[in-house]
């Protein structure tokens, strides 16, 4: 089968034609039909990310496709069943294996191309606005980043929640998206000052950061005494410069959210979120937003669509048409 490996030191992505891996005990083949991108194969490539697997490696940390075999002792799903798997890797390539508690089977209403970016997006950013921040209807809700894979998600959840969501992203384009997903407010930052604009609106009640850097910085400026600030990702490359005494004095609360890590300790609330997602896309309340479909011979185009911040929503790569 073909797969994309980073294989040698010089971690270069190459398409390689490797043996078709044979499921183990509690694992199943699947057919991949469709691998979700995200900013975390970037930094897979580069080695700096949390969960960066030992060389060599396959990456695509999410997929959609079809079950073709179950391992020794392994109950289900049922060949033939369409499933979303987020194996942590193993996404780009033609066959993959993964945990069969994994797999999460899918509505006919869901398509592949659907399927393979929404666990990570979406889970992200209902986890990190119910089970974190515990947003409250009319309280104000802050996202930068918010034309990104995981930032769109927010601002669309937030505003089913009953949040008043301001959406913070570069360029008319990406606004235009974070508004059509439900954006009461738009600031542009390329012109527009996020600490003056948000507290002009009347400050944050929470923040929803995938970008760190400045921008946490000015946001958590602009937040107000007893608000939340979300940790999601560190886009600009910048850590956030946290001050504690001045969370102390406005009693703001800085919470991280790792999707992937809370899989591993809490799949409980992970399958309990993921179950009450896929409800609201079958009642039409969420829309999946991918705006880049490439195909398989693509995928280091679809990286740089991400390295150069030219997507908005899902950038998803078709490893079956």
């Amino acid at each position: 089968m073909l797969a994309y490996r980073i294989s040698g030191t010089d971690r270069t992505l190459t398409c390689e034609d490797i043996p078709r891996p044979n499921p183990l005990p509690g694992e199943v083949l699947v057919r991949i039909t469709a691998c979700g991108m995200n900013f975390a194969d970037l930094l897979m490539q580069k080695g700096t990310y949390q969960d960066t697997p030992a060389l060599p490696f396959t990456p695509g940390l999410e997929i959609s496709g079809v079950v073709d075999a179950l391992g020794p002792d392994t109950t289900g799903p049922a060949p033939g069943t369409r499933v979303a798997v987020f194996g942590g890797q193993g996404g780009l390539a033609e066959w993959g294996c993964f945990p069969a508690n994994r797999c999460v089977p899918l509505p006919d209403s869901m398509t592949d191309v659907q399927a393979a970016g929404f666990q990570i997006a979406y889970g992200t950013s209902h986890l990190a606005l119910t089970h974190a921040a515990h947003l409250k209807p009319g309280e104000r809700l802050v996202v930068l980043g918010a034309a990104g894979g995981v930032g769109l998600t927010a601002v669309e959840i937030g505003a089913q929640l009953g949040a008043e969501v301001i959406a913070c992203a570069r360029g008319a384009d990406k606004l235009a998206a974070a508004k059509a997903a439900g954006a009461h407010h738009l600031i542009d930052t390329d012109t527009q000052d996020i600490r003056e604009t948000v507290k002009d609106l009347g400050g944050a009640d929470v923040v929803y950061d995938a970008i760190g850097g400045t921008q946490f910085t000015d946001a958590f400026r602009a937040t107000n005494p007893g608000g939340r600030m979300l940790l999601i990702g560190f886009a600009s490359g910048d850590l956030p410069e946290i001050k504690p005494n001045h969370m102390l004095v406005k009693n703001i609360s800085v919470h991280g959210l790792y999707w992937g890590g809370l899989l591993k300790t809490n799949p409980s609330v992970v399958t309990d979120s993921l179950t009450a997602l896929l409800k609201m896309f079958e009642a039409g309340t969420i829309t999946p937003h991918v705006s880049h479909v490439l195909p398989f011979d693509q995928v280091p185009e679809a990286l740089d669509l991400l390295r150069t911040r030219r997507s908005t929503g899902k950038v998803v790569v078709q490893t079956t048409p």
